[in-house]
């Protein structure tokens, strides 16, 4: 059973709870926690959790996974006794309730009555918000030593999931305060990487795409094993001049969660305000107090939301290092987003886990005084889901209201007033008639699908669909594959296709990973700027992975047999044919890297087709990989097609036609000090597709000769454009001195000009692209043209506003740049540079990739993006003897779009490969050729 096999008990022998025998955190951690100037790093805090594991009945501890460094996550149970005694059947109830299948209300209203409600509370997440993983030694303690009233209570009806979320970075960020012997001078900044191996901050924002280990274990403990009914996911820093953001969240909220949620969340949220009111603590605010909306879906409090779960977010002030409130006017005008402010004040660590303390206890309570609630509320929205999945359905979006609004307007409505009129609070002039509700809100061709279907002989990248299969596992989300044909929607189907069925619990999830986001156009008012989202707005997985599918509307297919977890690797592929001449492998697939990746190490030769070429009935088009027969290379291609899911066809002939040699790479990854996130995710995403690189700090780009080391530079979006403040070299230790200074253009840009005359390749993704036309590309950013005092004039929010969406943009597959791609591919976009001055035969700055029509828009919020159509979004510009790649979309964002991976990769080896040459236009049709 998978819940039994996933959670280690760190200690299975539990003794009772006595206050005098549960060892206290100061005795172990290494000092007072909560204590000004002191922070616990994650090692002592294990120790001591394995300890106090051993002395109370009040606790359980696991470990959820093992860190990206190899630690393991722990998390703390906390119950009574005789709830810990029985923790499997609790689960088992929470599970059942949560999944809401075979349950009907009267079954589900009795395991209500049974049931715990479980309640997660993490911290240290992003492990620079140091108060929340300290507040956790606080009130774990205080959890298994208390006896009053509320504390037993809460012990009785609730199960306390206590998780670390970060604990690499903990252990990291505890260590660099406490390093300086002078308690004045420890800091939490300045930092020297990131406080996560890959990702840092992004960390908050990888649940649905569940790449990292970290979140992969919390989405198992949350979504597969517990199912908690409340989640309350701990940060900071709180607003300026105030203490606390808790909910309720501005709007919008997502309109695929369940309506219950946004409820039970806001209900939460109003109590923990009352409590902290109650106690004379001040300087909670909500909604307009802050950015935070419900929106996305790639935090853990949001992602919660697509799993039928009240989600709590709290932004707390505090630091180890006493600091002060200061003294904001408008925050001192009470009001209902801040009914109590706080008066300006020193402060102190203690004041801020008190607080805390104080929120957990909060949520606990809730919990505790409406566990029944709490349970079959959840089993409710588990049950309309189901319900929704299995019938006609719609999801009202802002498209479909227009939709309603421009059927009315076409409509000669004579209207002679409403019974309605002259009440304060009606607009009648919004009414229209109600039967557009039926043939525009619910047209038939709008439904919500009732299945999807990933056929399995249509893939792209079959790989690719595979990971993005299993980042649904991961969420909870029910996966089945057919073991025969099947026929659905008057279709056939092959064995080994998949369905992911929209009558499940979790259908919020399915919904939001395969459909396209439709954000409300936001603006502070009419004309006015935009109201910035908190984080991005379209992200749909399926679109950013290119995955084929089809929507079932009128009916769901016959079950099969669900996936019981993570697929290890896709579907084997395949060495076909019997010819001895070498091999042809198609360029579509993102792990066809791997392979050439693999044979490059080996030191044996691969080629890129230039035309395409027909090999056993099927044909592969430009960058088909050709690899000469050797016995190395027959082993190679052996023992790697078929783990990586790619089909390699034995020849018996080379092929036809103009090949171009790929050369391996000395590969650049520019990064600075306390690490970028956009260069840490290529990082990650290199070391899954066996890339080499080399990291580069701005110092050593200064110096220049890095023509001598390096044949490609990658620069990513949070490397340009702004300096950064940073410790002195003499305060650092050694190892990290070099990683100091600052990209800039009058340093900088012309040892990496120099680089790229010489023959070398820049590539530069997203934001970074602006470096392009300094560095000597003949473009300009159409975004930020040149005003009339020859100074940058950047457009105008209120004019171009496209703040983290999906837009569709037309490539050149037959170019080296694209090979592997179709005609027309899905880009994530976020305000980056776009190019004028970039043409289809341009030999100094070829046009790859444009937008090509007035709305690119295909998943998220976008104004005025009229302005891109007819302009370059990638670019392939000869400089000198070398190459400057613009990949204005975010090519890697997040490690997610895997559909426009391919520009880095083949720009990687196409850079070197044509090292000195020029280019022409690749537009003109190819013939195919014959290998067969």
């Amino acid at each position: 059973m998978l819940a039994a096999l996933a959670i280690t008990p760190v200690q299975a022998q539990l003794a009772p709870a006595t206050s005098a025998r549960i060892t206290d955190p100061k005795d172990m951690v290494g000092g007072v926690p909560g204590s000004d100037y002191f922070l616990a790093n994650y090692s002592n805090i294990g120790k001591w959790l394995q300890k106090i594991a051993t002395e109370s009945d009040r606790m359980k501890l696991v470990s959820i996974g093992k860190t990206a460094e190899g630690r393991e996550q722990y998390m703390a149970i906390i119950s009574s006794p005789e709830n810990i005694r029985n923790l499997e059947h609790y689960r088992d109830i929470s599970r059942k309730l949560a999944l809401a299948k075979g349950l009907n209300d009267d079954q589900a209203h009795a395991l209500a009555r049974e049931g715990k409600a479980v309640v997660w509370i993490d911290a240290g997440l992003h492990a620079t918000e140091v108060v929340n993983a300290q507040t956790h030694i606080q009130i774990i303690h205080e959890m298994l030593t208390k006896n009053d009233p509320e504390t037993l209570r809460l012990l009785n009806d609730d199960i306390m999931l206590f998780v670390f979320a970060n604990p690499d970075g903990l252990e990291l960020v505890a260590d660099w305060y406490m390093r300086p012997s002078d308690p004045k001078k420890r800091s939490t900044e300045s930092i020297p990487v990131l406080y996560q191996k890959y990702i840092g901050h992004d960390d908050n924002r990888d649940s649905f795409a569940s790449t990292q280990p970290e979140t992969t274990n919390m989405n198992r403990a949350g979504y597969r094993e517990w199912f908690p009914q409340i989640l309350y996911n701990e940060h900071q820093t709180g607003p300026v001049g105030t203490v606390v953001f808790i909910p309720p969240f501005r709007d919008p909220y997502n309109f695929n969660n369940e309506p219950l949620v946004i409820n039970q969340t806001d209900v939460v949220g109003g109590m923990m305000h009352a409590r902290l009111v109650s106690q004379g603590k001040g300087g909670s605010v909500m909604r307009s107090g802050a950015p935070y909306s419900t929106w996305f879906n790639g935090g853990i409090r949001t992602i919660g939301y697509f799993h039928n779960q009240i989600g709590i977010l709290t932004e707390i002030i505090g630091n180890p290092t006493p600091m002060e409130i200061p003294l904001v006017p408008s925050n001192q005008l009470a009001r209902e987003d801040e009914v109590m402010p706080i008066a300006p004040q020193p402060w102190h660590f203690q004041q801020s886990i008190d607080y805390v303390k104080e929120m957990d206890r909060a949520v606990l309570d809730y919990a505790s005084r409406y566990r029944e609630i709490v349970l079959y509320n959840r089993y409710v929205m588990g049950r309309n889901q189901i319900q929704k999945g299995s019938e006609d359905s719609w999801v009202i979006t802002p498209k479909r209201v227009d939709a309603v609004k421009a059927e009315a307007a076409k409509i000669d409505q004579k209207r002679e007033g409403s019974p309605l009129d002259g009440l304060t609070g009606y607009n009648t002039r919004d009414i229209v008639p109600s039967s557009l509700y039926k043939s525009v809100l619910q047209d038939p061709a709008q439904r919500a699908p009732r299945a999807y279907i990933i056929p399995a002989d249509s893939q792209p990248d079959m790989p690719t669909t595979v990971k993005f299969l299993n980042a649904l596992i991961k969420a909870g989300i029910e996966v089945e594959r057919a073991p025969a044909s099947f026929s659905a929607g008057g279709k056939t189907y092959p064995a080994g296709s998949f369905v992911v069925r929209t009558d499940q619990a979790f259908r919020p999830h399915v919904l939001d990973m395969f459909e396209p986001q439709d954000h409300p156009q936001d603006f502070a008012y009419p004309g006015g700027p935009p109201i910035k989202p908190y984080d991005v707005t379209g992200y749909t997985l399926a679109l950013q992975m290119n995955v084929a599918f089809d929507r079932m509307l009128d009916a769901a297919p016959q079950h099969f047999q669900m996936i019981d977890d993570v697929m290890e690797a896709p579907p084997p592929g395949r060495v076909t044919g019997a010819g001895s001449a070498g091999y042809l492998v198609s360029h579509a697939t993102d792990n066809s890297f791997i392979l050439t990746n693999r044979l490059l190490k080996a030191k044996l030769p691969v080629y890129w087709l230039k035309t395409p070429v027909t090999t056993g009935g099927q044909t592969l088009a430009p960058g088909a990989l050709w690899i000469p027969a050797s016995a190395r290379a027959k082993a190679i291609v052996a023992e790697s097609v078929g783990p990586l899911g790619i089909d390699a066809h034995a020849v018996g002939a080379k092929p036809a036609g103009e090949l171009m040699a790929v050369k391996p790479a000395r590969i650049g990854l520019v990064d600075i000090y306390g690490g970028s996130m956009a260069s840490g995710w290529t990082r990650w995403i290199f070391e899954n597709f066996e890339f080499p690189y080399t990291l580069v700090f701005p110092q050593e780009l200064d110096r220049g000769g890095l023509d001598k080391k390096y044949d490609v530079l990658i620069f990513q979006s949070d490397l340009i454009g702004r300096a950064r403040r940073q410790p002195r070299a003499e305060d650092l230790p050694e190892q990290y001195r070099a990683r100091l200074g600052n990209i800039t253009k009058q340093t900088t840009y012309p040892q990496i000009a120099a680089f790229a005359k010489a023959g070398g390749t820049v590539i530069a993704v997203g934001n970074a692209t602006e470096m392009g036309a300094d560095l000597g590309v003949p473009v300009t950013n159409i975004l930020n043209p040149t005003g009339p005092d020859g100074k940058p004039a950047p457009v105008s929010s209120t004019k171009f506003y496209v703040p983290g969406s999906i837009l569709t943009t037309r490539v050149n597959p037959a170019d080296p740049l694209a090979y592997g791609m179709p005609e027309t591919v899905n880009v994530f976009y976020n305000n980056n540079p776009v190019f004028a001055g970039a043409g289809d035969s341009n030999p100094a700055a070829r046009t790859v990739g444009a937008f090509y029509n007035d709305d690119p828009l295909v998943s998220g919020w976008a104004w005025g993006q009229k302005m891109l159509n007819g302009h370059a979004a990638i670019v392939d510009a000869t400089l000198g003897r070398g190459h400057v790649f613009l990949l204005g979309p975010e090519v890697t964002q997040r490690g997610q779009p895997y559909a426009t991976f391919k520009f880095l990769f083949n720009g990687i080896f196409y850079g070197p490969s044509m090292k000195g040459q020029v280019t022409a236009s690749s537009n003109s049709a190819a013939s195919t050729r014959r290998a067969d």
